[in-house]
């Protein structure tokens, strides 16, 4: 009986992903040819940005501090304690900005998203939309994709600036590391192409997280308790498609031998 229900469980979830895809190539189509709801994209836009940025920045904040804590112990011990800056400029840059907030925004928007819209769908909202001659995809769909896809960078961004900040408090007043030393490292190991990475991540996040939070809420059957299963599967999709584009952005990106270490030393 229980391999009878995980096997329907994961028929029902590969149905929804391919049903993803499907939106995805929709949103793509309606964005070339349709007009966008500017004042839908604008309230998203709203709900995903300011709404986000203190969670996010606190997030960052935190682990820029306990990432220069295990990180500049070692270094020090190493005679490398004027890289500490450095490291932690590209780690943030490359990784864990853009990462932890989109994170931070599969939990926090893109349950919402599923919520929202699955409600929407079981309570035949979504129906009495297409009465009126309006498009679901374009009235619910595409302004979410843009906020995330616009807010999602901007966010990355102040939580690098963040995360960073915490780092330097943390380097200069429990390690005595110069704050000039810490941000000149930080300014020669980072490279315009570090930062532009963060950013083409963040992008790529943003849509996944719409992407599959609007799926979801549009697959959703049965009433309250199915809302509330698209809702956990929603998030729990968004996190392994940021895991798994994560590694093959890393991938295409930075594939090869790196020097922005070397070079400083």
């Amino acid at each position: 009986m229980a391999q009878a229900v995980d096997s329907s469980g994961l028929k029902r979830w590969g149905q929804r992903l391919l049903a993803a895809f499907l939106l995805a190539g929709q949103v793509v189509i309606h964005l070339i040819s349709r007009p966008i709801h500017r004042r839908n994209t604008v309230e998203q836009m709203a709900a995903v940005g300011p709404e986000s940025l203190l969670i996010a920045l606190v997030t960052a904040s935190f682990v820029g501090m306990v990432f220069t804590i295990q990180v500049t112990r070692e270094f020090i011990n190493f005679g490398a304690g004027t890289a500490v800056g450095g490291v932690l400029a590209l780690t943030l840059a490359r990784e864990l900005a853009p990462v932890l907030t989109a994170v931070v925004l599969a939990g926090r928007v893109g349950s919402a998203f599923a919520a929202e819209i699955g409600t929407m769908q079981v309570t035949e909202q979504i129906d009495a939309l297409q009465m009126l001659q309006t498009d679901p995809i374009d009235y619910l769909v595409i302004p979410r994709v843009i906020a995330c896809a616009l807010m999602l960078p901007l966010l990355s961004v102040l939580s690098f600036i963040t995360g960073m900040s915490g780092g330097l408090i943390v380097a200069t007043n429990l390690y005595n590391i110069s704050q000039t030393v810490f941000l000149d490292s930080a300014q020669n190991f980072l490279t315009v192409w570090d930062l532009a990475s963060a950013m083409i991540k963040a992008f790529v996040f943003g849509v996944l997280i719409a992407i599959i939070g609007a799926s979801w809420g549009l697959t959703t059957t049965g009433g309250a308790k199915g809302v509330g299963q698209s809702t956990t599967t929603a998030v729990v999709t968004a996190l392994l498609a940021i895991f798994i584009s994560n590694f093959f952005l890393s991938w295409l990106m930075f594939q090869g031998t790196g020097s922005a270490v070397m070079r400083n030393f």
